[in-house]
């Protein structure tokens, strides 16, 4: 399997969940005491992929200190302050290779992956959203992409319906679910996996990925849906956060590693 890169996109406002991100960036909220960007990395980590980029903007500096201390703060070691050095005990580090890009403050989507360019440009990269977690298959993913050969793979998911289902015949109801598993159709659900002829559809900082790039690579035929039928959950909302709390706090987490 290639050693791909894998680039976060971590720099968004995220103003649905302000209860959170006045204080930290939306990558930084954590779900059972870690970070849900964590969260993802490890994801990625599970199947091998362990060379990140993370794209920041808002409150980035957040992100940088984290990734900082991470070692320190998760290793038993020695500090001499006569001399300000530091003997790291034990080997409980990760294998990760974090490269923290600064991609702009109120740079679109579109704009912080073309601001990638000099980083994964080049080769086959994955790409994905700093805020959504899901018990995805990594390499079935890059197996599915390699053997269509376009120039773009999109995850696409069907999510948890937020609400519950009621069908009538006339004014009976025929059919009640509480919240039934799935919604109906299918939406984007990043873990995208991307060739570097991608570039040639972002224009600017203002593009917005989700839009013009990805619509002109459906009319060139270049864009491929990779189908994930298993969990999938964005942390959209504080409600989002705390069902994802709740299944990480209660040992039912999908995505767990």
């Amino acid at each position: 399997m290639d050693n791909l890169k894998t680039a976060i996109l971590c720099g968004g406002f995220g103003t649905r969940l302000a209860e959170e991100t006045t204080v930290k960036p939306k990558p930084m909220v954590e779900i059972g005491g870690k970070p849900i960007l964590w969260h993802i990395m490890n994801i990625y980590s599970k199947f091998g992929f362990n060379d990140f980029f993370l794209a920041l903007g808002y409150k980035g500096e957040e992100i940088k200190k984290y990734f900082l201390d991470l070692y320190r703060l998760n290793s038993d070691f020695t500090i001499d302050l006569s001399n300000d050095r530091i003997e790291s005990h034990g080997d409980r580090r990760l294998r990760w290779k974090v490269h923290l890009v600064d991609t702009g403050y109120e740079t679109q989507t579109g704009g912080r992956i073309k601001r990638l360019l000099s980083w994964v440009g080049g080769e086959r990269f994955m790409l994905t959203y700093g805020d959504g977690v899901a018990d995805i298959d990594i390499r079935r993913l890059i197996a599915f992409h390699k053997r269509h050969r376009k120039l773009a793979t999109v995850t696409a998911v069907r999510p948890l319906a937020r609400f519950g289902k009621i069908v009538f015949k006339g004014d009976q109801v025929s059919s009640f679910t509480e919240k039934p598993q799935m919604g109906e159709g299918w939406i984007n659900g990043g873990f995208f996996v991307l060739e570097p002829g991608i570039f040639d559809y972002i224009d600017d900082d203002e593009t917005i990925w989700e839009r013009a790039p990805l619509e002109r690579l459906v009319e060139d035929g270049q864009l491929m849906a990779y189908k994930h039928e298993g969990f999938w959950q964005p942390m959209d909302t504080l409600r989002d956060k705390r069902l994802l709390d709740e299944l990480w706090n209660t040992g039912n987490a999908p995505w767990k590693v």
